[in-house]
């Protein structure tokens, strides 16, 4: 399996902070990483180093293709204006500037591209449409479309069902699946676990000060979630009850 990015005795963390250790994660083409835990644990810390926003404290990052030129990349809404006078078709053509040009312009084929990513993304009819009338569901799927733009080998979307309806979930989950099947890495930082131990191959778990990775059911059980802060021993018990009521209830349809 293609390693995209390898991480080797990470530490993250800010001067006299020191978040979490000893980290070494393969990232490899084709499959989906969760990142998961408690707030202030390192998740959008992880991530915005990943953009090369931050050095970690300590450890190296390795690009075994070289650096990709370019990084697909959802921040979370809370970040975006969305007063920006823009249209939805324009921001969704910002994700593909460098095959666009900066001063060029949009040809036939650009155009056609946009239109297909607001297509894939369920807002081409919106196309025309000021940012600041969308709701939150249709602002995902417009940066959605930006990132489908950008044709990047690794994605990165940090809490992308924020602010969404279950049917606009459900319609992202079918992208971020297409872009797995596709040979992309996607990175995606969560707080539903339904969402993860459904869609993503790997995990990320950070809180307490450690870091702990490596396929979905063997990192997010329900002592490693309590010891590093994500839930609460009750919440762990009611929570794996539900999932293993509902496989049992599967199995006997």
């Amino acid at each position: 399996m293609t390693n995209v990015l390898e991480i080797r005795n990470l530490a993250l963390g800010y001067p006299g902070l020191t978040l979490f250790k000893h980290l070494s994660v393969d990232i490899h083409a084709g499959t989906t990483l969760a990142v998961i835990g408690a707030n202030g644990s390192g998740k959008s810390t992880f991530v915005k180093m990943l953009l090369g926003l931050m050095d970690p404290l300590a450890g190296r990052l390795t690009w075994p293709s070289g650096r990709p030129d370019e990084i697909g990349y959802l921040a979370q809404l809370t970040e975006f204006d969305r007063r920006f006078p823009i249209r939805v078709r324009d921001l969704a053509a910002m994700g593909a500037w460098r095959g666009f040009g900066l001063w060029s312009g949009l040809g036939r084929a650009g155009r056609d591209r946009v239109a297909a990513a607001l297509d894939e993304a369920g807002i081409l009819d919106l196309a025309d449409r000021s940012l600041h009338t969308l709701s939150g569901g249709q602002l995902q799927r417009t940066l959605f479309a930006r990132v489908i733009l950008q044709d990047a080998p690794l994605i990165l979307l940090d809490e992308p069902f924020a602010a969404v309806d279950q049917s606009t979930e459900a319609h992202l989950l079918s992208i971020i699946k297409r872009w797995r099947e596709e040979g992309r890495a996607v990175v995606l930082v969560v707080h539903d676990l339904s969402s993860v131990l459904d869609h993503c191959s790997h995990a990320l778990l950070l809180g307490g000060g450690t870091a702990t990775h490596g396929p979905v059911d063997e990192v997010l059980t329900p002592d490693r979630l309590v010891s590093q802060g994500y839930l609460s021993e009750s919440q762990a018990a009611w929570m794996f009850r539900g999932q293993a009521n509902a496989q049992e209830n599967r199995a006997h349809v």
